[in-house]
């Protein structure tokens, strides 16, 4: 490092994926409940703190005394993209089953219910479960290429799954090198009860299914990238955002995804905070 200190170099911001997502949701003028683990400590009262001041309901969030709030650590180049990512998420195998039965009455009134792959694969079974014995949307979010194996076989009961080219070749086993690996690898997923699919590829855009097909959609416009932590979030809270209301409206809803990731690009913080209700009102079908 030969510009400036570490301390200039180094910025802390809140995250982790559910958060994120929330607080995007939040900033959207949507009713958001968050169901997450915390540390009895510092960053985990801070993070709720924050949270509750956009009006998430965090009530329902596990407070562990003797355990430190779940971390991520991203190392960037110059120009914004991940060079190394580093995260301490234990905190969150409190999450377990046992947890998710007694928040089960927390959920019963959502339009739609999110999770992330940090969950255990009891516990996103038991998710699976519940949404299929009740017939509400439910929407996953992938972290990470080996944490797909936390998805059941069975994927009935979810309706929409969110991942990269590299998680979605991990789930299907196979690797991924034309469109027709890619319309074959959904049609696969279609058999095991997945609803809807989108693959992110980046620069390159993005997959969405749209019946026994996958449909393209360029990427977003970026002027510039300051930094990629919490483009992918943004992205999950702008298809959130349209399910939630219209649950067949996937091509839409990815558009939206799309501009939320886009603007997340352009900022230093892990949502942008220029965020609005009104970016729900304006058009998004072009």
């Amino acid at each position: 490092i030969n510009t400036g200190t570490i301390a200039e170099l180094l910025v802390e911001t809140p995250g982790g994926v559910a958060r994120n997502v929330a607080e995007n949701l939040a900033r959207l003028g949507l009713p958001v409940r968050l169901l997450s683990a915390v540390g009895e400590d510092a960053a985990g009262q801070t993070l709720l703190d924050g949270l509750q001041r956009l009006g998430v309901d965090v009530g329902g969030c596990l407070r562990l005394a003797g355990q430190a709030t779940g971390s991520y650590t991203a190392v960037l180049d110059p120009q914004g993209a991940m060079v190394l990512g580093l995260a301490e998420m234990s905190v969150v195998e409190a999450l377990d089953p046992g947890f998710l039965r007694q928040s089960a009455p927390l959920r019963a009134g959502a339009a739609l219910t999110l999770f992330d792959l940090n969950l255990g694969a009891e516990s996103v079974a038991l998710l699976l479960a519940e949404a299929r014995a009740q017939g509400r949307p439910l929407l996953a979010v992938a972290v990470s290429a080996p944490k797909m194996a936390r998805l059941p076989a069975d994927l009935h009961g979810l309706q929409t799954l969110l991942l990269n080219a590299g998680e979605l070749a991990a789930l299907v086993g196979t690797p991924l090198a034309s469109e027709a690996d890619f319309q074959h690898a959904w049609q696969r997923l279609q058999a095991r009860g997945l609803r809807q699919l989108v693959v992110t590829r980046g620069a390159a855009g993005l997959l969405y299914s749209e019946g026994p097909a996958l449909h393209a959609l360029a990427a977003a416009p970026v002027e510039a990238v300051r930094d990629v932590t919490g483009a992918g979030d943004a992205f999950a809270a702008g298809v959130a955002a349209v399910l939630q209301r219209e649950p067949e409206a996937l091509s839409e809803a990815c558009r939206l995804g799309q501009r939320l990731s886009a603007l997340t690009l352009q900022t230093d913080a892990t949502v942008h905070p220029a965020l609005s209700p009104e970016w729900l009102a304006a058009p998004i079908h072009s």
